[in-house]
């Protein structure tokens, strides 16, 4: 078992890392971006893509490829509807073109994250074991197998998580979990989120936050 579960996470592993070498890099213009975070993002995400609010994500410092598929997964094309369903940023991104996206990608990923910390220290061992090795006893990789063992990600499609929120992690993986967001590749996240409880959902989120 112990054979299969590394071997699962060499194949996930690989997976992104191919998937990042063959998706077209992310350049955009990051002062144009700069303006639009100026009069339309800040509300949510802050001026410089440091939310302060939880329930919105830290910008701040992730990959640009992953903010652009991101993005492009909330906005509804050719009549489609959209992969990715957030009744605020579904309405948001509308206004905005694939070149805008790449700019406001491009600005975001140049500003430095301010990190969270762990705020349970009962579950931080508990939470550092599931992320580095998972659970064998029930098939569950380990998170650091595509989000490495800082929480840095691999660009274009496993984004950097180090940092986060603690509430918003927590969020995300139950949605996986309950297919409510299902943009993920191959359904990696939902395979993974469906075979956690909410007590280990809560322990990786918070060990996560204060990753660095």
């Amino acid at each position: 078992m112990k054979r299969f579960l590394s071997l699962l996470a060499g194949v996930a592993a690989a997976t992104a890392v191919y998937a990042a070498d063959h998706a077209p890099a992310v350049t955009g213009d990051p002062a144009k971006g700069r303006q639009i975070v100026s009069t339309v993002c800040f509300a949510c995400h802050n001026i410089d893509g440091n939310s302060t609010i939880v329930t919105n994500p830290k910008l701040a410092g992730q990959h640009p490829e992953y903010l652009f598929k991101q993005m492009k997964n909330f906005k509804n094309t050719d009549g489609k509807p959209p992969e990715r369903t957030s009744p605020v940023m579904n309405a948001m991104i509308m206004a905005y073109d694939e070149g805008q996206m790449r700019d406001l990608a491009a600005f975001f990923a140049e500003q430095p994250r301010k990190g969270e910390v762990a705020k349970n220290p009962d579950s931080i061992e508990f939470g550092r074991k599931l992320y580095r090795a998972g659970d064998q006893s029930k098939g569950l990789p380990a998170c650091a197998g595509c989000h490495g063992p800082t929480g840095a990600g691999i660009p274009a499609q496993y984004p950097q998580i180090s940092g986060q929120f603690v509430e918003y992690t927590e969020a995300q993986l139950k949605a996986f979990r309950a297919g409510e967001r299902t943009n993920d590749l191959n359904k990696m996240m939902r395979m993974v989120a469906i075979k956690m409880t909410d007590v280990e959902i809560k322990a990786v989120s918070d060990y996560v936050a204060g990753l660095r």
